[in-house]
C-alpha cells in the first residue's frame, strides 16, 4: 500500500536532507565507538562547563591538551599536475616545506596525545614528498591508520610501501576520467603519464598486499563549470560507465562519484548552483542514468560508490545541509596539518579564518597546549553558521549531534559497534 501523496512527498523531503549515509561517512557513529566515546564525552562536559562558567561570570575551564583523532596531512605543496579543477590552486607549490624531523616530532607527540589516523592528501601530490616511504613507514611505526589520496604518477612509491599497509587502511588515485585524452586534458601531467600506465600499477599492488582498499576517484564535471570566473573546466559528465569498466578491470576495489566543487571569493569549497543552474535538472538527469549503468557494473569484489555530496546534489537537499551551527564542534577532533599551518577543516585549508596554528603546532607538549587554547578560541571565534553558510558540510550531522550531546548528555547515546575505521 502506498503512503498518501502528502506523506510520501514528506519523505522525499526527508531523504533528500537526510540521505543514507555509508559508513565511512557517518562521521557521528564514528565518534560513539569505544576508543572516541570516552574524549567525546569530556569533550562535552568541558564545552557544558565553558558555557556555565561563561553565565556565571566565572573564569572557563581550558581545553584539554588533545591532539585531533584524525588529521589531513599534506606533506608538501608542490604537484607534479596542473588540473583544471584543482580547489587547491591558490596554494599549490609554494615553496613552504617542513623540516622532517619536527614533522616526525610533532605526529609523535599528537600520537601521545590521541592522534588515530593519517590521511596523506591535498594541499599538493604526497608522493612527491622526498622522504615519502619512510614517512608512511614512521606513521605505521606510531600504530596509525594511514590513507593515501595520490595523482597516480608515482605508483612506484606506493608499491614500495603497500607491504607496511593493512585492512584498515586505504588508498584513493584521483583520476575522474575513462579515456586518457580526458584525463590529459583535465590534469596537465607535467612528466608523460597515461591513464593507461596508472592504472597498470593496480594489479601489483594488490599482489604485494591484498590488504589495503584501492579506489579510483571521479570527479564529475559538466560544461559550464568553472574553477573561477572565466577558467572552465573539461567535462567529464559522459565518461562516468567508461571509467567504471576501467577501475574493475584494473582491479580497483571500489570507483566513487562526487560533484564538482569550487572554492567561493571567501576560500571555502562548496557546490556552486550558479555554475550550472541554467541546465541542473538536465545535468542531474544524465548524471543520474550514467551512475545507474555504471551501477550494474559492481560485483562481489567491485563496488560503484556515490559520494554524500554527490547523493545531496542529485536529491536537490543539499541547501539544507548548508545551514551549520554556529560552532563548528568537529574542528576539535580531525585538522589538516600543512607546511603552511595547522586549519581547522579541510574546506578552509589557506584560509586564514581557518587557521589555528603554524607547521609546529604540535612539535612538543607545550605546543599542543598553545594550540588546543587557540582551538577553544576558534570554537567561539569561527561562526560556522556564516562561514560555512554556503559549504555543503560533511560534518553537518555529525555537529548538530555534538550540539545536542552538549545540551543534554543521554544524547550521547550507547557505543556504537563498528570496525575500528578511525578516519574523520
Amino acid at each position: 500500500m502506498q503512503p498518501p501523496p502528502d506523506e510520501s512527498a514528506a519523505a522525499e523531503a526527508v531523504d533528500a536532507v537526510h540521505p543514507v549515509l555509508t559508513p565511512v561517512h557517518d562521521f557521528a557513529r564514528k565518534l560513539r565507538q569505544s576508543a572516541f566515546l570516552p574524549r567525546v564525552r569530556e569533550y562535552a562536559a568541558w564545552r557544558r562547563a565553558v558555557l556555565a562558567a561563561r553565565a556565571a561570570g566565572d573564569a572557563e575551564p581550558p581545553l584539554p591538551a588533545w591532539a585531533p583523532f584524525s588529521i589531513n596531512l599534506d606533506l608538501t605543496t608542490a604537484c607534479n599536475f596542473a588540473c583544471d579543477h584543482c580547489v587547491d590552486w591558490d596554494i599549490l607549490n609554494s615553496g613552504v616545506s617542513y623540516d622532517d624531523q619536527r614533522l616526525r616530532a610533532s605526529l609523535a607527540t599528537m600520537a601521545q596525545h590521541g592522534l588515530r589516523s593519517v590521511i596523506l592528501i591535498g594541499g599538493g601530490e604526497p608522493t612527491v614528498y622526498p622522504g615519502f616511504a619512510p614517512m608512511v613507514r614512521y606513521l605505521k611505526e606510531l600504530g596509525l591508520q594511514v590513507a593515501i589520496v595520490s595523482n597516480g604518477s608515482r605508483n612506484d612509491r606506493i608499491l614500495e610501501v603497500v607491504d607496511v599497509l593493512d585492512e584498515r587502511d586505504w588508498i584513493r588515485l584521483s583520476l575522474d576520467a575513462g579515456r586518457d585524452a580526458t584525463f590529459q586534458a583535465m590534469h596537465n601531467p607535467k612528466k608523460p603519464v597515461t591513464l593507461d600506465e596508472i592504472c597498470a600499477w593496480i594489479p601489483k599492488i594488490r599482489e604485494r598486499n591484498p590488504a589495503p582498499r584501492v579506489g579510483f576517484s571521479f570527479i564529475v564535471t559538466w560544461q559550464g563549470a568553472e574553477r573561477v570566473e572565466g577558467v572552465s573546466i573539461v567535462e567529464n559528465l559522459g565518461e562516468i560507465l567508461e571509467a567504471a569498466e576501467r577501475a574493475r578491470d584494473a582491479r580497483f576495489d571500489y570507483i566513487s562519484f562526487k560533484p564538482f566543487l569550487v572554492r567561493t571569493p571567501e576560500g571555502a569549497e562548496v557546490i556552486d548552483p550558479e555554475a550550472s543552474q541554467a541546465h541542473h535538472r538536465e545535468i542531474v538527469a544524465r548524471i543520474r542514468r550514467s551512475l545507474d549503468e555504471a551501477k550494474t557494473l559492481s560485483t562481489e569484489t567491485f563496488a560503484v560508490m556515490e559520494s554524500t555530496n554527490m547523493k545531496l546534489l542529485e536529491s536537490g537537499g543539499w541547501a539544507a545541509w548548508t545551514r551549520q551551527p554556529r560552532t563548528c564542534h568537529m574542528q576539535v577532533f580531525r585538522q589538516v596539518l600543512s607546511p603552511l599551518g595547522l586549519w581547522n577543516c579541510p574546506a578552509h585549508r589557506g584560509v586564514e579564518e581557518g587557521r589555528l596554528g603554524g607547521k609546529d603546532a604540535f612539535v612538543d607538549d607545550e605546543a599542543v597546549a598553545d594550540t588546543a587554547h587557540a582551538t577553544a578560541r576558534a570554537l567561539d571565534a569561527f561562526d560556522a553558521s556564516v562561514r560555512c553558510r554556503e559549504v555543503t558540510c560533511l560534518y553537518h550531522d555529525a555537529n548538530w549531534w555534538l550540539e545536542r550531546v552538549i545540551e543534554d548528555p543521554q544524547e550521547l547515546g550507547e557505543t556504537a559497534a563498528m570496525d575500528g575505521d578511525f578516519f574523520l
